[in-house]
């Protein structure tokens, strides 16, 4: 019986290649034709590359001695490809290709990696359940009547039924980390300025960070390693030393002193949810790590603070689509004004329509002071509540998400009840900091649990070993829906 190609990790597939046990080739062409199998069902891709784009032929197959060298991925459709249609998943940016590669894609190509796919998402990432898309949604692999999270979803997905064999996500408010927690994979917010954003389609700029969603812990080490690092094209890249990630990767928690935030465990929690996390908290401490309590007072200003100055950002970003320079035009206008307002009635969704009118409500005359100067405020004290809380440890352990995937269709008329489902992913994106969510556990409905863990600025080798320690000793990473 010949071995099933698709579910390999990524470090698993690369050891492969460079043995010459398969080519990359034969990869390629194996994911390929998982996507066909489980797209109908799933919907995470926007585009896909056809079997001639995406396949190496098997004499050019990895020269490069990079460990990304002929592994097939799958990137989140606001990250910019030169010559391949990049849409946000919106009707305004249908048509768009874009004429350069992001810096992140670069990266990618330089090291050997195959692009095979641009994965769904919530339109301008603005969602957490991938259903503002305007290209439809994308359904949770471990249950086809769930949302997979957004606004990555279309990645988390892909990578959770084992349609590409790593992915790049972004994340603003969680973005990565809560589908990773629905989808029952492992996704990791790098620290703000660690990644280039060149090329990824802003949407709140002082928020937004690109990073991997993948099958385990050592797949995020491999792939943040490629990505990281300083990049004069970006003004907000810090040129800080990128360490080895994976060399990192000790599992050792003796002497590590792991805090929880007593604010992390909400009202209405999800009672599965909490039990899992304590459990994995306990399951820490046996493992040598010493549990404290700590309190980050600023949590429940978090969803207003953020909703504040995320859509203050976006309506300021999503200016420049007014069927002028590129994207859609909509037909029929008289004058320069009637055109910009089809343009964008026609092209933008019912979110982004939303986030632009509060943003622009946020900024207007009268208005700033009261909301978004004052948001700025708690966002500095929000992040010295972190900076306090990392005196007396090396990581904050949280639940991801405070339930897990719920329907499709459940919160979509609801906005508050929807932003309400990124309470506990939000304030990292306010203070910049690093954070991983990896899979701790199973409800009884049989859906995916998520653990969060926080580090220090630039701490992302601290978090990857603490996630890694945990992923070792357990086996909620192994499990995969039965599609």
């Amino acid at each position: 019986m010949t071995m099933k190609l698709h579910p390999l990790t990524l470090h698993q597939a690369s050891e492969m290649l460079q043995k010459g046990e398969m080519t990359s080739e034969e990869l390629c062409r194996a994911v390929l034709r998982r996507i066909e199998a489980v797209e109908p069902k799933i919907h995470s891709y926007v585009t896909v590359m056809e079997k001639d784009e995406s396949a190496p032929d098997s004499g050019n197959a990895p020269s490069n001695d990079s460990l990304l060298a002929g592994i097939p991925l799958a990137v989140k459709d606001n990250i910019v490809t030169l010559g391949i249609r990049t849409t946000c998943a919106s009707r305004i940016l249908s048509n768009f290709v874009p004429p350069y590669d992001a810096t992140v894609i670069s990266r990618l190509k330089e090291k050997g990696a195959v692009l095979l796919g641009k994965t769904n998402l919530d339109e301008f990432a603005m969602g957490s359940s991938t259903e503002t898309s305007a290209v439809g949604t994308t359904r949770n692999p471990w249950n086809l009547a769930c949302i997979p999270g957004g606004s990555s979803g279309g990645s988390a997905a892909a990578v959770a039924a084992d349609a590409c064999i790593a992915a790049l996500g972004s994340d603003t408010g969680g973005s990565i980390r809560q589908p990773a927690a629905h989808c029952g994979v492992v996704g990791l917010k790098p620290t703000y300025g660690r990644v280039s954003r060149f090329g990824l389609v802003a949407f709140a700029s002082s928020l937004d960070q690109i990073g991997p969603l993948t099958k385990d812990v050592e797949d995020a080490a491999l792939l943040l390693q490629v990505i990281a690092g300083y990049d004069p094209k970006d003004s907000t890249s810090l040129d800080v030393p990128v360490p080895d990630y994976r060399a990192a990767l000790t599992g050792e928690l003796s002497g590590k002193t792991v805090g929880v935030p007593k604010e992390y465990f909400v009202e209405g929690m999800q009672p599965e949810v909490e039990a899992a996390v304590r459990e994995a908290l306990a399951f820490l401490e046996k493992e040598g790590a010493t549990i404290v309590e700590v309190s980050l007072p600023h949590t429940e200003y978090a969803v207003a603070t953020y909703y504040i100055l995320a859509t203050a950002e976006a309506s300021s970003n999503l200016a420049r689509y007014d069927g002028v320079k590129y994207g859609y035009r909509a037909e029929g206008a008289e004058e320069l004004i009637e055109m910009y307002r089809k343009t964008r009635a026609e092209g933008f969704g019912k979110e982004v329509k939303r986030r632009i009118m509060l943003g622009t409500y946020a900024l207007s005359s009268g208005y700033y002071d009261a909301y978004y100067r004052k948001a700025q405020q708690v966002r500095t004290l929000i992040r010295q509540d972190f900076d306090r809380a990392f005196e007396k440890c090396d990581v904050l352990v949280t639940p991801t998400s405070p339930t897990t995937a719920f329907r499709i269709g459940e919160k979509v008329d609801d906005p508050l009840q929807m932003y309400l489902s990124d309470i506990l992913t939000l304030a990292v994106n306010l203070a910049g900091i690093p954070g991983i969510s990896i899979p701790c556990g199973f409800d009884d409905s049989g859906l995916p649990i998520g653990l969060q863990v926080l580090g220090k600025h630039f701490e992302e080798a601290t978090i990857l070993n603490v996630a890694y320690a945990y992923e070792q000793r357990t086996d909620w990473h192994k499990m995969r829906p039965a599609l």
